[in-house]
């Protein structure tokens, strides 16, 4: 299979392409406009692999996408390019409509142009898998509930909102043109190559450095835990096996909330990289004031995938984010460059306080 990924250096897409690379595929299209997230270091491993080549390109410019479609005949197409980081969107939700939405729309109409010129047979076997996220869902009560695919949109943040309109203008290229699309909603990734401003990098890097560790709230606020290699395998079985114009959301039924799963970081790092005076990284665990319209907890139910595809998450999150940890401690020559040269760390998002 020939498989262009959009976002593919980075967090989720630079998984993809390794994953499909040690999986045989034919051609892994790599496309990246490499903003501050992108890094070309995470894809170290496949770099020179004669099935991987990457293409520096923009999401926005239409001809350029459906020019390296026709270039390299892909059979499918994997939408990963997108801003975000909702703090990020707080701060500045313009880049995320620009990238998100019309980068969306204008990626799904070479898409259409290039299927519309396929033969019979191509044309059937091609797919559009649009890669998304359980926040447009909005947030659950602490007290239960989960997320399934008919589960009506409620986001919260400028960068769920992006994502939940360039949801719909998926679907509606499915309704209306008959492009061919499957779409994926998941919980939180974590993993190697996590850039580091997502709270999991974030608290080991600051740990290591024994900085403060910024805690938003009271750290109630519960997440799904899915680790990025899992995903990967699921994003390629939706895009091989899914049905057209259907949803399968993905999660690994590990929701934890943030407080424990900082303290569970602080506790591995005081075992393999013990401070000085015998004190516990938990005491570095510093809250801050809350991010404005904080979701309170998220929770997918992944049957569909699970019953339909036969997808499993095989990592625990106790023992993968142990890996995890071990990985940040190993490879600092891939974090300590960002660091110095994109993102200090400081806070962002914070702005703007909620009126309510």
């Amino acid at each position: 299979m020939r498989v262009l990924i959009t976002g593919g250096a980075g967090f989720i897409g630079s998984a993809v392409c390794r994953h499909l690379v040690a999986n045989g595929a034919e051609r892994v299209v790599n496309v990246d406009k490499l903003t501050y997230a992108g890094n070309l270091q995470s894809l170290r491993a496949v770099d020179n692999h004669p099935s991987h080549v990457f293409y520096r390109a923009d999401i926005r410019n239409e001809q350029s996408l459906l020019d390296i479609m026709r270039l390299e005949r892909v059979d499918a197409v994997m939408h990963l390019a997108a801003e975000s980081h909702v703090d990020r969107s707080i701060d500045g939700p313009g880049a995320f409509a620009e990238t998100n939405v019309l980068g969306t729309v204008r990626l799904l109409s070479a898409a259409l142009a290039y299927w519309s010129e396929l033969g019979p047979t191509a044309r059937e076997r091609f797919r559009f898998h649009h890669v998304s996220t359980d926040e447009v869902f909005g947030d659950l009560p602490f007290s239960g509930g989960v997320f399934v695919e008919e589960t009506r949109y409620a986001p919260s943040s400028p960068y769920a909102a992006s994502k939940a309109a360039a949801d719909h203008f998926v679907r509606a290229w499915y309704q209306t043109y008959g492009l061919p699309v499957v779409l994926s909603n998941s919980s939180n990734n974590y993993g190697p190559f996590h850039f580091p401003e997502k709270l999991i990098p974030l608290t080991i890097i600051n740990a290591i450095e024994e900085k403060p560790l910024p805690l938003y709230g009271s750290g109630a606020n519960v997440r799904d835990w899915l680790h990025v290699d899992d995903h990967a395998r699921a994003l390629d079985l939706v895009m091989r096996k899914g049905r057209p114009g259907e949803s399968y959301n993905i999660g690994a039924r590990a929701t934890r909330n943030n407080l424990s799963v900082m303290e569970s970081i602080c506790d591995l790092l005081d075992i393999r990289l013990p401070r000085k005076g015998g004190k516990s990284y938990r005491d570095l665990i510093t809250l801050v004031a809350d991010r404005p319209g904080h979701d309170r907890r998220y929770a997918i139910d992944p049957s569909k995938i699970e019953h339909e595809l036969g997808w499993r998450p095989t990592r625990d999150f106790e023992a993968g984010l142990s890996d995890t940890v071990d990985w940040y401690l190993a490879n600092g020559w891939w974090w300590e460059p960002i660091r110095r040269e994109r993102y200090d760390g400081a806070r962002l998002g914070g702005r703007h306080r909620s009126v309510a």
